[in-house]
């Protein structure tokens, strides 16, 4: 799918066209309005980070185009355009739970642990190999990537855990929410997303003091604890990372992944980190992360994590709902970036389940996506191309 990388100069056309910073596949653009000026401005509205549905509406108020009008709301199957910016936010930018360094040691020793943990250091060491090796990882300063991501979704569907007597969760056929993002990271432990998905932009990053996110309709939030990796650099996209990661795992057994016989291993978050992450409302009671790789190539070819959250209300201690978001990312189309390994495309499942209260609900969201660009030790990059929204400094 081709993506637009340019904007022309909507003030003087004669002037040089702008680099938009956030490449958009052809596909979203066509659905920005209905002739290429109003498609240009909203654009342009875009760039400047303010929300475009409104534009984008006003823009699309003709009587040959109000069967699309009538679907402005429905992206992912959501009710309003806050819950469908909630919902880019939790599959487009989530975290992982805890720190991982970049600088990756592998000269610890296999032996003088369990044998669960030292047949996992043994796991990675093969994967960072099949990767390019320790001397390509570590040579990594910084790097860039864009791609593109398809979305879609099922509504709220009410029933209990997915078996014979539950209501099917599908997702909703033809419904497609289309995107593109940028992203940027530097030693140590900063980087920066830029997501935007059918009029909607979401930022998120991490100045190696505090991890953040907003978006073109929602102020500036800080996540609580100390920062955290952007979850999209383990689906294959930073082995340096998923090496950390996976150095203080345990091998848990073995599964068939796409027809590929693949090593598990387990990494659980220890409970002082899920402490620094709870409020006075919100209890974050387990966070477990899966890394399969494959005993052909070595390679990293699923990557899952599990979070369970428990939201109290404010009725009594004990009263309150369980939020369990459970991400599956099947990581395939591997080539090589100046001498580095890295995933080109692949796919995430996202399964979010509330119980707890009087009915039980369950939905699903799908996202595909596909790397166009990867650079490394990119000239140039600063501390300020990292920096949190003002509007956050001012209440840190």
């Amino acid at each position: 799918m081709r993506m637009r990388k340019l904007c022309p100069n909507l003030d003087n056309e004669d002037g040089l066209e702008t680099v938009l910073e956030v490449p958009v596949p052809e596909e979203m653009f066509t659905k920005m309005g209905s002739n290429a000026t109003g498609r240009w401005r909203n654009m342009h509205a875009l760039m400047k980070a303010h929300a475009v549905v409104t534009a984008v509406a006003a823009d699309m108020r003709t009587p040959a185009s109000s069967s699309t009008m009538s679907n402005v709301n429905m992206h992912l199957q959501s009710k309003s355009n806050n819950e469908f910016v909630a919902l880019l936010k939790i599959v487009g930018s989530p975290l992982i739970p805890f720190h991982v360094p970049l600088e990756f040691c592998l000269s610890r020793p296999i032996n003088v642990t369990s044998i669960e943990a030292s047949t996992a250091k043994y796991i990675v060491q093969q994967y960072v190999a099949a990767c390019g090796g320790p001397a390509a990882l570590n040579a990594v300063k910084s790097m860039y990537a864009v791609g593109q991501v398809r979305m879609q979704g099922s509504g709220m569907v009410a029933g209990e855990d997915e078996g014979i007597t539950a209501t099917p969760v599908r997702l909703g056929k033809g419904n497609f929410e289309v995107g593109g993002f940028v992203l940027w990271q530097k030693n140590p432990n900063l980087w920066f997303l830029e997501l935007v998905v059918s009029g909607f932009k979401i930022s998120a990053g991490s100045d190696g003091k505090v991890a953040w996110n907003q978006s073109s309709t929602q102020p500036s939030q800080a996540h609580r604890g100390p920062p955290r990796p952007l979850r999209r650099f383990f689906q294959g996209l930073d082995p340096r990372c998923t090496a950390s990661l996976f150095l203080d795992a345990v091998c848990i057994g073995e599964q068939t992944v796409n027809g590929e016989d693949c090593f598990v291993l387990k990494v659980e978050t220890p409970a002082d980190i899920l402490k620094a992450q709870c409020s006075a409302n919100t209890e974050v009671i387990h966070h477990t992360v899966w890394g399969y790789f494959s005993q052909r190539t070595g390679l990293l070819v699923k990557f899952g994590d599990t979070k369970l959250v428990r939201v109290r209300s404010a009725r009594g201690k004990n009263d309150g709902v369980f939020w369990e978001t459970s991400m599956e990312s099947i990581i395939d189309d591997y080539m090589y970036v100046d001498s580095v390994n890295i995933a080109h495309g692949g796919r995430t499942l996202t399964t979010l389940y509330r119980y707890g209260g009087a009915v039980n609900h369950r939905r699903k969201i799908e996202e595909k996506w596909r790397i166009e660009e990867v650079d490394f030790n990119i000239c140039g990059l600063c501390l300020e191309s990292f920096l949190p929204p003002s509007d956050m400094n001012n209440d840190h």
